[in-house]
This record gives C-alpha cells, sequence and structure tokens, in this order.
C-alpha cells in the first residue's frame, strides 16, 4: 500500500476510485489488463489519500445533484479500507450535500456504512451493484478467493432490501469451460429473485482477456485447473472477447426468469437507472411532513 496526492477525483460521468488496484484476487480481472497503466504491482494498493478533500470541492462546485458512482474498477471496500474508513469519509459528503450514490462491490463491508446508505436513500438514492459470479461455494473461494463468497453476498442484498436500498447484480464475467453451466445461472438466478433485485447486468456468457489480465488468467488456470489453458487457447487463441458455448441457452435462461420476476435485464435500461437522480424526491419529503 502506498498513498498518492491525487489531482482530481470525479470523472466526466460522476465516477470515483478512491483506490487503484485490488486484494480481492479474483482470478479473471480486467483491471489488471496493461492498457490502464498500472505502474505498480496490483496489489500494492494505491491510496488517493486526499479524495474526501477532492470530493467535497466538487460536490460543492456543481451547480446541480446527481449520482455519484464508485467501484467500476476497484473495489471501494478491499483489505485496506477497513483502517483508512476513505469510503465511509466519501459517502458521508455524498449524504451530507444531498447527492445519490450508485456503488459497487462484492464485499460485505459496506454493511458497516449501512447507516449512511440508508440515509443516502431516503434523502436521494441508494443503489448497491453487487458482483454474482459462481454460485458453488468451493469454486467461488477459488475463483474469487480474498473476498466474502457469493452466498454471503446474498445474505448482504437481503439485509439490504430490509433497508429499503435497492440493487442491481452484476452476473459477469462467466468462465467458459468453469461456471457456465445450467446449474450455475440458475444459482444465480434464485439469489436474485430471493434478493428482490431491481436488475442484472450481464455482457452475454463469457469474459475478456486483454494483456495483463490474460496472463494472470493462465496462470491461475493452471495452478487451479490443469490442462484448461490449452482449452482455452485451442478455442479462443488470443481473441478478446471469449464468449460461452452456451450463451444463447443461458441468456434465454436469464432473460426468461427476469420476465417472469419483473427483474430488469436490459443492459442500457439498469445503466439509465444507475445515472437517474431523483429531482423530485426532496420536494415529496417536505409535502410528506408539510
Amino acid at each position: 500500500m502506498h498513498f498518492v496526492e491525487a489531482k482530481g477525483i470525479l470523472s466526466a460521468h460522476n465516477g470515483m476510485n478512491l483506490y487503484r488496484g485490488c486484494t480481492h484476487g479474483c482470478i479473471y480481472c480486467d483491471s489488471r489488463s496493461k492498457c490502464y497503466g498500472f505502474t505498480h504491482d496490483f496489489e500494492d494498493i494505491e491510496v488517493k489519500q486526499n479524495a474526501p478533500q477532492l470530493l467535497e470541492q466538487a460536490l460543492r462546485s456543481k451547480r446541480k445533484k446527481c449520482m455519484i458512482g464508485t467501484g467500476a474498477m476497484c473495489d471501494p471496500y478491499m483489505h485496506c479500507e477497513e483502517e483508512l474508513k476513505l469510503t465511509r469519509k466519501c459517502l458521508e459528503l455524498i449524504e451530507r450535500y444531498g447527492y445519490g450514490l450508485a456503488i459497487q462491490t462484492k464485499s460485505d463491508q459496506i454493511l458497516r456504512d449501512l447507516d449512511l446508505l440508508v440515509k443516502i436513500q431516503q434523502k436521494a438514492k441508494c443503489v448497491v451493484q453487487m458482483t454474482m459470479t459462481t454460485y458453488d461455494e468451493d469454486l467461488c473461494r477459488i475463483l474469487e478467493p480474498n473476498v466474502c463468497t457469493t452466498k454471503r453476498r446474498f445474505e448482504v442484498l437481503e439485509i439490504l432490501r430490509e433497508h429499503g436500498i435497492p440493487s442491481v447484480v452484476w452476473m459477469s464475467p462467466i468462465l467458459p469451460f468453469i461456471n457456465d453451466t445450467k446449474e450455475n445461472i440458475e444459482g444465480l438466478l434464485e439469489y436474485c429473485v430471493g434478493a428482490g433485485v431491481y436488475g442484472i447486468i450481464t455482457f452475454g456468457i463469457g469474459m475478456t482477456l486483454r494483456e495483463g489480465n490474460r496472463e494472470y488468467f493462465y496462470q491461475k488456470l493452471d495452478e487451479h485447473f490443469p490442462g484448461m489453458k490449452s482449452k482455452y487457447h485451442r478455442q479462443y487463441g488470443y481473441a478478446y472477447e471469449i464468449t460461452s458455448s452456451r450463451n444463447k441457452e443461458l441468456m434465454t435462461m436469464i432473460d426468461s426468469t427476469c420476465a417472469q420476476y419483473g427483474i430488469v435485464c436490459d443492459t442500457e435500461r439498469v445503466f439509465q437507472y444507475l445515472q437517474e437522480f431523483p429531482e423530485n424526491k426532496g420536494y415529496e419529503q417536505l409535502r410528506l411532513f408539510s
């Protein structure tokens, strides 16, 4: 872990990453890709120590309230967050200034900040996005070794629902020959239905591989799935998009279940929902108490 003074914190689309790198150890992580320009080991977390100060400046200067996103590149609840509390400090600012939040994680550490999530939802809007790729607990511990398993993430989603916080599940990536099975997708869908999620994001049944994350992924295949790397080479070569041969079948299953239970699975609609700030919520609250 090392500390830097960042020059800015919010992207043009109001997203932020408080850290660079990750310690969750997911074997498929695209953020390891060379194109992102890491100059340090991926596990050597870069901490933007002045992030709260930069965020407060940005929020105070905006003319219009909006949704603030975090977690797209690096999980805001990595192990160092337990000590540093940068994410919590930023959530306090988002709540104080009346902005909305769309936060993405794999970690149950998010429950530490449940009080703030509830306040943000009451004042504006809070959506928690949880990545769920692997129903089988033992397999999950191999693919995502340093973070809580999918079952625990489902329990987190249930707790969030009980507190009135909507959720979205990222069912991606799904790894060909490893978890692209009917049983896996059925299990994940069962969790989504049980947790009453608003939507599911999936980009088809598959993954992406490019320089940086491809080498790490193949190293882990050799460790845990002997012979699997050769299978990937034969089937996909050096392709960027790695699509499962079961894509059509499994996507049909997802679409059918979503239609049956009223879960939004159109990716464009889900992203729109994540970006929509409820302009009239403050007015509605005033009207309720007037």
